[in-house]
């Protein structure tokens, strides 16, 4: 059975989709309902949904936007950004997402996950991990990508594992909108080390890059998004692609 999953993202940013390069330079995409009835169309595995400003600019999700997009599709949808209580978690399941994605809060209060992984299910809780090199150093860094953190990468996403998450989202900072690859060393690292599903994401930029990742890690998704929302990349076909991976 193949379990390689394939997961557009929608990094949204007032109401809109937005992308840009190691988390700046954010150019306006389109509108996320119309882009997740199209790649729930074109059967991606599962799509986020991320909030890009929630954690920088302390907002709550966008729970009405949820709910119009997760009517519009058949398809996992997991939401980012912002989430830092198991309320607002909760707010976010009952608006129709299947996983929530916990990032900056994980770091500031690492019991969260264990709260979130007990009352939910640890099924529905991932962990979003922004990974950034320095020094030769894989640390996390916070709020978008802009803050360090004491903690190297992977003694964070086994620390992770252990308070309960059932899943890390895995994303390079510095591959992030790049388009010339994923960061496959701390991918394969990461992924090699958990006993848990990783979620590799940033720097996909051709279907050369998915079928690299699935073939040099033990990622089990590759997540992007430029290159589907500009259709440099056809859903269907990567899909046929890595089948028999």
């Amino acid at each position: 059975m193949n379990t390689k999953r394939i997961i557009p993202c929608l990094d949204i940013k007032d109401g809109n989709v937005v992308k840009g390069i190691n988390f700046k330079g954010i150019l306006n995409i389109g509108d996320p309902i119309e882009l997740a009835r199209r790649y729930s169309e074109e059967g991606a595995d599962e799509l986020v949904f991320l909030d890009i400003t929630a954690s920088t600019e302390q907002h709550q999700p966008l729970l009405k936007l949820i709910q119009q997009v997760a009517r519009e599709i058949d398809i996992p949808l997991i939401v980012g950004g912002g989430i830092a209580s198991l309320a607002c978690a909760k707010a976010i399941i009952q608006a129709g997402a299947a996983k929530v994605s916990i990032g900056s809060a994980a770091v500031e209060r690492p019991h969260l996950i264990q709260e979130l992984s007990k009352t939910l299910g640890k099924e529905r809780i991932v962990v979003a991990i922004d990974t950034k090199r320095k020094e030769k150093v894989d640390g996390v860094y916070t709020k978008g990508g802009s803050q360090a953190t004491t903690w190297e990468t992977l003694a964070w996403a086994k620390e992770m594992e252990r308070q309960g998450a059932g899943e890390i989202l895995l994303t390079s900072v510095d591959a992030d909108g790049m388009q010339q690859g994923f960061a496959l060393e701390i991918t394969d690292r990461v992924s090699r080390n958990v006993s848990i599903p990783v979620i590799a994401s940033g720097g996909a930029g051709n279907k050369e890059d998915f079928i690299q990742l699935f073939k040099k890690t033990k990622a089990d998704a590759g997540l992007a998004a430029s290159i589907f929302h500009y259709k440099k990349v056809s859903l269907p076909e990567l899909k046929s692609s890595i089948k028999n991976l």
